[in-house]
């Protein structure tokens, strides 16, 4: 994969918004709510890591004691992640810079190889195309399996044959369409980024 310079950087303001907004309100450990996890970072999401990943990621870019209060969270999503968060976790600061460096060096390889095997074929398709759907991967993971009862997966099935028939049209579609499982809850972001991503797509 070789995702577009602008949809990299679309990423990081989904992510993070920009420098300033990054040292006021995301610098400390926060919960963005929904099926998420503690996050750190540019959006890592601790509770979708092991504490083996976290480790690899961390070990050598914050000291022992931030190190600590991330592995407390491995695994952990939903409200009780939401729970985890204590005054440490709230004071705790992850320089910029550090994060960036944990952006370029861990997660942005990482959620390329997830996006590769999520979507065979999804290297053919437009630099633009490939960040939306990097994007949607590092936002949503990697399952197609609907939670219980429910079919908020299904969009994310439907992309993978339309990847290899290369239906720029259809997969802008289906981004849009993931829309209806953040309206009415809080979740405006997630309903602008699924917009953004299906623009990048359209823009092929």
């Amino acid at each position: 994969m070789n995702p577009s310079k602008e949809s990299i950087e679309k990423i990081i303001e989904w992510e993070i918004g920009d420098r300033a907004y990054y040292n006021k309100y995301l610098s400390h450990f926060t919960w963005p709510g929904g099926a998420s996890g503690v996050t750190v970072g540019f959006g890592y999401d601790l509770g979708y890591y092991t504490k083996e990943q976290i480790i690899k990621a961390w070990c050598n870019k914050v000291n022992g004691n931030i190190l600590v209060l991330m592995l407390d969270c491995a695994g952990i999503k939903g409200v009780m992640a939401k729970s985890r968060i204590n005054d440490l976790m709230r004071k705790a600061t992850i320089p910029y810079d550090v994060a960036m460096e944990v952006f370029k060096e861990t997660i942005l390889p990482d959620e390329i190889k997830k996006t590769e095997n999520t979507y065979p074929g999804v290297n053919e398709l437009s630099e633009d195309a490939q960040g939306a759907l990097l994007s949607l991967i590092y936002n949503r993971g990697t399952s197609f399996t609907d939670s219980e009862g429910k079919d908020n997966r299904k969009e994310m099935r439907e992309i993978a044959p339309l990847v290899l028939e290369k239906d720029y049209h259809g997969i802008a579609e289906k981004l849009r369409s993931m829309k209806r499982l953040w309206k009415g809850k809080g979740l405006d972001g997630l309903i602008r980024r699924r917009e953004g991503e299906a623009k990048l797509v359209e823009a092929s």
